[in-house]
């Protein structure tokens, strides 16, 4: 095969980095909900029919269709989960992004929805979403998340080839660690990308004061 510097150089210019190695972008929407008294942070809990994370809390949003933005998808997929529409959405801006360990990335999009196309006119859909709350942002920026630690240990297989490379079978790999923030609310907890997304949140508002 012939390499073509100029075909390369030509790649190169026009393209976008992603995440190494993965082939999944899912985006979010992360809403804020103006209310009389401030701003609320609307979060779902997911149907418990779904294979994936059943009953757990999350933002509205899933994997991003080919050529579709983080926007794009965050908007789609709340007016399919809630039935917002995305004329009732003034997105702000992007969040940071979550590089996950399971090779996908996740966009978060922060907005702000019309409290009118909340209740009566909001209709969560059965088959993905259980139900809706509301938790105020004041009550975000005065508590402290909880948070934990676990370890992620690399564990090669039984035929890693050790001798090929030159390293020894006793290899010191590089050990990681996961933060796991956890914020409870009323009998829930809003934990896991979830949470980390909500902190990131949190961490750029206090940085504005």
């Amino acid at each position: 095969m012939k390499f073509d510097l100029t075909a390369l150089e030509q790649a190169m210019r026009n393209r976008t980095p992603g995440l190494m190695g993965s082939n999944r972008s899912y985006a979010v929407l992360v809403p804020l909900v103006a209310r009389d008294e401030g701003y609320d942070v609307l979060y779902e809990v997911r149907a418990r029919t779904l294979h994936r994370q059943p009953g757990e809390v999350c933002f509205p949003g899933g994997r991003m269709e080919p050529g579709e933005t983080p926007e794009e998808c965050a908007l789609r997929e709340t007016w399919e989960e809630l039935g917002i529409p995305p004329q009732s959405v003034r997105l702000l801006g992007r969040l940071d992004f979550i590089a996950h360990r399971a090779n996908f990335l996740m966009w978060p999009i922060l907005g702000v929805v019309d409290g009118g196309a909340l209740s009566p006119r909001l209709r969560p859909n059965p088959a993905e979403v259980e139900e809706f709350f509301l938790v105020p942002l004041s009550h975000l920026l005065e508590a402290a998340p909880l948070e934990y630690e676990y370890d992620l240990i690399p564990t090669p297989a039984e035929n890693f080839p050790y001798e090929l490379i030159g390293i020894p079978r006793d290899y010191k790999w590089q050990h990681g660690k996961e933060n796991v923030p956890v914020y409870p609310w009323q009998g829930r907890a809003i934990w896991g990308l979830t949470g980390r997304i909500t902190r990131n949140l949190i961490q750029l508002t206090h940085g504005l004061s």
